[in-house]
Parts: structure tokens; sequence; C-alpha cells
């Protein structure tokens, strides 16, 4: 069993990782944080911290120290004067410990 394992009690499949972890965001408030070892990724809706956080450990081998997420609701919106509405989507903020980092700008393997 592997450390991340052995912590959050979480044991993703390689599949289900992918599933997760969506995509970064890139914003200028998420690219601040990264001074602060803090990185911004857009999850599932259905996605656990702890799965968030085996994920992230996993797939950018790095040791995360916290994940704190949010529910982004979806915004009203008018298409050709009707009203519609984009989809909620889930954000995790993912502390990372000191001296690790993630290069958002490389892809994954």
């Amino acid at each position: 069993m592997s450390e991340a394992v052995a912590k959050t009690g979480v044991q993703l499949s390689a599949e289900r990782m992918y599933q997760v972890i969506v995509s970064p965001v890139v914003t200028e408030k998420a690219t601040r944080l990264n001074e602060f070892s803090q990185v911004t990724f857009r999850v599932a809706l259905d996605a656990t911290k702890p799965e968030i956080k085996a994920a992230v450990e996993k797939l950018f081998s790095v040791k995360v120290e916290a994940v704190n997420t949010v529910v982004m609701k979806g915004k009203t919106k008018r298409f050709r004067g009707r009203e519609g509405r984009r989809s909620d989507w889930k954000k995790a903020v993912v502390r990372l410990q000191a001296g690790q980092t993630i290069d958002l700008t490389t892809g994954l393997a």
C-alpha cells in the first residue's frame, strides 16, 4: 500500500484519477496562488477531498498538505434573447508542502 493510500484510505484507479482532475484553472488569481505553493484545479462535482488529494499526489508526484473545495454555481446568461444557464462546477485549491511545485505548462505523461 502506498503512502498516499495509507494516509487517506482512498485507492483510485488510473481512470478515476483522470476523471477527478478535469483541468487546471489558469486565471490571475490562481496564478498568484502559485507563489504560496497553491494550485487550483477544476474537479468533478462528485469528487471528495481525499480523492482529490490522492489523485494530485499520484499524477504529479508531489506531497499535498491540504485541499479546499468550493462549488461554483453556474451563471444565468442570455443567448439570442433566450435565457440559459451555465453548468455548476467544482474548484479545488490544493496546498502543496514546502518546496513542492507543479508545472502546469507541461502536460501529464
